[in-house]
């Protein structure tokens, strides 16, 4: 949820139950709704939420959505509480997938991810190719640095866990390790991440690097070019 302690808008309701519970508890009211993609966790609660709150709801162009909504596509801009957000087409979780990258005035900028980028992790390949994935990361990788990144899942200490195999001496990799394991033994998220971290510490944005790159190859013999390396390193995670 991002407001202005009078407004609101919340990204990919899985659940209606806690925003509703949220919004009335701060006296909130639901300007709008951002899905990123078409998963039921991440749609499961449109439906209820614009019934109670009359939200608009905005959502990707070429993936099936609860009716109505307004549908975005790539370099589309809209502004919801007087933030400038703009949307991009992010394949390989899905085929239509997208995020929204918010410029918040005085503060560090805003990216709404769902499944494409996790902290040290990526999205599993449902619908997209890896060529399709490693394109949309290189894409988020190049916003400002300080952006938040504001991932759909809690998936940071099994990703660094990861991170940890593919590059062992990554000495902010286990900095960050056990920051993140503080944060949750205390019921902390360990989100929002920054752009500036996934880039010294996220493997799946790292395939560029000669580390990376060898550690894959040590596994997979025949990934030499960055797409190949990119795609044996998912194969990697979804065997972890």
């Amino acid at each position: 949820m991002l407001h202005n302690e009078h407004r609101a808008v919340v990204v990919d309701p899985g659940d209606a139950t806690p925003v509703l519970t949220v919004l009335q508890q701060s006296g909130l009211t639901l300007e709008a709704i951002l899905v990123t993609h078409h998963h039921n966790d991440h749609t499961g609660g449109i439906s209820e939420l614009r019934e109670h709150t009359g939200a608009q709801v905005f959502g990707p162009q070429q993936e099936p959505m609860p009716e109505p909504l307004q549908r975005v596509t790539d370099g589309m801009r809209i502004t919801l509480l007087d933030v400038p957000f703009e949307v991009f087409h992010v394949p390989g979780h899905t085929a239509g997938h997208v995020a929204y990258f918010g410029q918040i005035p005085h503060q560090s900028p805003v990216l709404f991810c769902g499944d494409t980028l996790f902290s040290a992790g990526c999205g599993r390949l449902f619908e997209g190719t890896p060529a399709q994935m490693l394109n949309s990361l290189n894409r988020l990788a190049a916003l400002p640095e300080p952006t938040l990144v504001c991932c759909a899942h809690e998936y940071t200490l099994s990703s660094l866990k990861f991170a940890l195999a593919v590059e062992p001496d990554n000495a902010e990799t286990q900095a960050y390790l056990q920051r993140a394991l503080s944060l949750r033994q205390a019921h902390q998220p360990t989100l929002p991440s920054s752009i500036g971290l996934e880039k010294r510490v996220n493997p799946f944005l790292r395939t560029h690097l000669s580390d990376v790159a060898n550690a894959v190859q040590q596994r997979f013999s025949k990934a030499h070019d960055p797409v190949s390396v990119f795609a044996a390193l998912r194969t990697w995670k979804d065997q972890f």
